[in-house]
């Protein structure tokens, strides 16, 4: 016979056995206590409801059988925090880099249309030789591409206080794997003229979204996907086609797109002249397509509390001019900055993970990362952007380091910074 007592030695009787009787006994009270051991090592007293699923066993349960689409577990529930005119990615609940298509970022400037894939067209016109009009079905018999890339917003930051998640910071920016057919073979199929060096890009939304690209940017990376994550993009994403440029600003990639214009010039739109420009020292500064470098710490990240000890740093970063070459981590407010690991694959133009392991002693600092991509740019911090562009250089393209203050008693928060 096997002596089914459990020994507790953290019990607050000093260490007297528990008959398992007595352990299944208190687990069926309506408010059972019982004691957890963190990874830590800490012992603490919880309590759990009758209905808790760690008083269930799932083995004696037959469970729902395949459905036609799955879902996810009722215990994880990431949401985009939406506004007016934007959703934001909750960037400290995800794991790896991609996103989940639902939870990518939302940026709208007339609502999401509704679209019939059937009823779908794309013209591109203007300095070419053969203006052709493309139905989705035309797009998809082109040779495709699958490749990841991250969108951001150029308007992705916000600061100014304590109570801040890297969701509310800069939650839009988000990462997918992109479908579709090259704009460099779509040139080619309508022979572009040589002297052509803009095109315009129109979308079908409510405010006919528009944006003068340069036809280098599309011969080098740009492409019409269709599909995301592998699947039909969704309607928020830009179905049945959108416009995805790497590494430029979100703006720049025009969902739902429907026409695009080759010249010789720039349009000069309504969101390229009115929106989209940034003061620099009294002048504005126009066509600023490319995001620069950035990281995020999205662990620990408020709202989490730490507790003394070994402590992962885990974030993302990411570079709109090619591939992230490494991360650093300060763990002393900035004094002394040590490398990141970077998780494998560095892709151009995409999220890339970094962790930093940690010894946590208890004492109140400050943690943080900056970025530093192939060109050799290195991520700045705020006083150092306010000093490059003036102080009233307006909410677009800011790239800061984000600092997160430790308190004694495991807290975290933002440090807030001013833009004015």
């Amino acid at each position: 016979m096997h002596d089914h007592s459990t020994e507790n030695k953290n019990a607050p009787d000093g260490g007297k056995k528990l008959s398992r009787r007595f352990v299944i006994g208190g687990l069926a009270a309506t408010a059972a206590a019982v004691f957890l051991k963190r990874a830590s090592g800490q012992v603490v007293q919880a309590g759990l409801p009758k209905n808790s699923p760690l008083l269930q066993d799932p083995t004696k349960v037959l469970g729902p059988l395949p459905s036609a689409l799955g879902n996810r577990s009722p215990f994880e529930k990431p949401l985009r925090k939406p506004s007016d005119t934007s959703s934001r990615t909750p960037l400290q609940d995800l794991y790896g880099t991609i996103t989940p298509s639902d939870l990518h970022y939302e940026r709208h400037h007339g609502g999401i249309p509704a679209i019939d894939p059937h009823r779908y067209e794309l013209v591109i016109h203007g300095m070419v030789k053969r203006p052709t009009v493309f139905t989705l079905a035309d797009l998809k018999r082109f040779p495709s591409l699958s490749r990841i890339f991250f969108l951001e917003c150029s308007g992705n930051y916000r600061g100014g206080k304590e109570e801040l998640t890297p969701q509310d910071i800069c939650g839009l920016t988000s990462q997918s794997e992109w479908t579709g057919v090259l704009l460099s073979t779509l040139f080619r199929e309508v022979g572009i003229h040589p002297k052509a060096t803009w095109f315009l890009a129109e979308g079908s939304d409510a405010a006919v979204m528009t944006r003068s690209i340069p036809v280098s940017k599309g011969l080098e990376d740009g492409m019409i996907a269709y599909a995301q994550n592998g699947e039909a993009l969704r309607p928020a994403q830009g179905y049945p086609a959108r416009l995805v440029l790497p590494g430029w600003e979100g703006n720049t990639c025009v969902k739902w797109i429907r026409r695009i214009e080759v010249s010789d010039q720039p349009f000069m739109t309504r969101e390229e002249t009115s929106k989209y420009t940034e003061q620099v020292n009294g002048n504005v500064r126009q066509f600023s397509f490319v995001m620069d470098a950035r990281s995020i710490i999205t662990f620990p990240a408020y709202p989490s509390v730490i507790e003394k000890g070994w402590v992962e740093i885990r974030g993302i970063a990411w570079s709109g001019r090619g591939r992230v070459s490494r991360v650093e981590v300060s763990t002393d407010a900035g004094k002394t900055w040590w490398p990141a690991q970077l998780q494998e694959p560095v892709l151009d133009k995409a999220h890339v993970a970094f962790r930093y392991l940690w010894q946590w002693n208890g004492s109140e600092t400050e943690i943080m990362s900056r970025a530093v991509d192939e060109t050799g740019y290195v991520q700045p911090f705020l006083k150092q952007l306010k000093e490059a562009r003036g102080s009233d250089m307006g909410g677009y393209h800011l790239n800061p380091i984000t600092a997160w203050q430790i308190k004694r008693d495991g807290r975290v928060l933002m440090r807030p910074e001013k833009l004015r």
